[in-house]
């Protein structure tokens, strides 16, 4: 009998009844990420609420069709893996500053459309750089990426940043609960019930909210049952220089970060990204920033959230990930659902959070482990890369003197740790060492200096 060809686990189909519950699962995991640059841009531009919610649906909707490119994939576009995708934060403050400077969102969206079309110039060009993300640099980058986001899962926990209660014992308390329960189902459930450990946390995490008066569902009386985008809803685009070089520089950002999320996606789901299927990747967040900015919302990247809600549940079916765009293109044409969605409180996502985040920051750790770290400066590489990327997270403002290109690119704990760590393996692992330079000692620190080689060198001799 003919043997049928395995299929991998990234192009398995699971039940409909899996598919819909782990789908959700990454929106719920998104959501909150998803809706804040709409939110953060329209509130500094003083828009209306009725164009706020216009702005969130649209994002939603460009979010999922963005989503269901990059899983599904057509011809060049797509890397064909577990990929959410979302706004990038990265672009938040040129566009607040382009919006409130007079050029408003037609210059918004004029800056994004170059910015889009330039990502898909430059996807092979970044594909061709694969080479120079060893597991040193890849780990680093994962490690950063977990870092990064924790202080997203604190500031939920706490109740969401600028909440009236922020850092209420009642908040800790219900993120405390979820994190017990999303923790419980994971060591003792049943295979299929740990997967979606994070929903069922999540479910019962809001089942007590209700009672206790943390939800707020008056935004769903208010929200419309159906809502359709249309390209160009605030005016044409317009093309103002100084917008698109600042937008040039965050297409940059989100590309190095696209790459460290998709070469962490590629380790966890045992598909590791070659150079083919990072430039169709990067291509795919080209296009989805296109249409973003017809169909008036943001710039598109990989969401590091859903990174790690892959590697926690180990489930690498892309076609979940297609689901859950599928969820989200109906929350965008469906406002009234987005609403329900919308009331999940903070806390209870912050529970869930502080897993699905830990869980990127391990895996990245456990990329290093493939790393020899004995008579060579990869600790040092490790070090100040890992330094780098969690400064600005540690001190949002140490780069407000600089100027503001410097600020887009440092700013992102995960573009400044990639960049150094690509630069440091490049100086220590690539460059030829100086002559008479000692060997680092078995630690990774670098040993003693040219005294050493000048001692050995004459023992030699003699």
């Amino acid at each position: 009998m003919a043997q049928t060809t395995p299929v991998h686990p990234v192009d398995e189909v699971p039940p409909v009844r899996q598919l819909a519950a782990f789908g959700l699962q990454h929106v719920l995991a998104m959501y909150a990420g998803a809706v804040a640059v709409p939110l953060i841009v329209g509130g500094a531009m003083k828009l209306s609420p009725a164009d706020l919610a216009y702005l969130i649906t649209a994002d939603l909707l460009v979010c999922g069709i963005a989503t269901l490119i990059q899983c599904i994939g057509f011809w060049r576009f797509g890397v064909r893996l577990p990929i959410m995708q979302g706004c990038t934060f990265a672009a938040v403050s040129p566009m607040v500053l382009i919006g409130t400077t007079g050029g408003g969102l037609p210059a918004i969206y004029g800056s994004v459309i170059v910015a889009g079309l330039a990502i898909m110039l430059l996807a092979p060009v970044f594909g061709s750089l694969l080479r120079f993300f060893p597991p040193l640099v890849t780990g680093t980058v994962i490690l950063i990426i977990g870092i990064s986001l924790l202080p997203v899962a604190g500031n939920w926990v706490a109740g969401g940043a600028g909440s009236a209660d922020f850092g209420a014992p009642k908040n800790i308390a219900l993120a405390g609960f979820v994190l017990v329960v999303v923790l419980g189902v994971q060591r003792f459930a049943p295979a299929f019930l740990s997967r979606i450990a994070v929903l069922i946390g999540i479910g019962v995490g809001l089942a007590v909210a209700v009672p206790f008066g943390f939800t707020d569902f008056d935004g769903v009386a208010d929200a419309d049952w159906v809502g359709i985008s249309t390209p160009f809803h605030f005016g044409a685009p317009t093309f103002e220089f100084s917008a698109i070089v600042s937008m040039l520089v965050v297409a940059l950002v989100t590309m190095t970060e696209t790459t460290g999320d998709l070469i962490a996606v590629g380790e966890m789901t045992d598909r590791r990204i070659e150079p083919r299927s990072l430039s169709d990747g990067l291509r795919a967040d080209g296009l989805s920033t296109v249409l973003g900015g017809v169909f008036n919302t943001f710039p598109y990247t990989a969401y590091a959230q859903n990174v790690g809600l892959v590697g926690m549940t180990g489930v690498r079916s892309r076609w979940v990930v297609a689901t859950a765009g599928g969820v989200l293109v109906l929350l965008g044409l469906l406002p009234k659902l987005g609403a329900v969605v919308a009331a999940v409180p903070a806390p209870v996502l912050g529970g869930a959070g502080l897993v699905m985040f830990g869980t990127v920051a391990a895996s990245g750790l456990r990329t290093l482990t493939q790393v020899d770290f004995k008579g060579n400066n990869n600790l040092t590489v490790v070090a100040v890369s890992v330094a780098m990327g969690v400064l600005p997270v540690g001190v949002p403002t140490i780069y407000e003197k600089f100027p503001d290109w410097f600020q887009t690119v440092m700013n992102s704990g995960i573009s400044a740790g990639c960049l150094t760590a690509i630069v440091l393996n490049l100086l220590f692992n690539h460059l030829p060492g100086k002559a008479g330079s000692a060997a680092p000692e078995p630690d990774g620190l670098a040993g003693g200096g040219a005294e050493e080689g000048v001692e050995k060198s004459r023992e030699e001799v003699v």
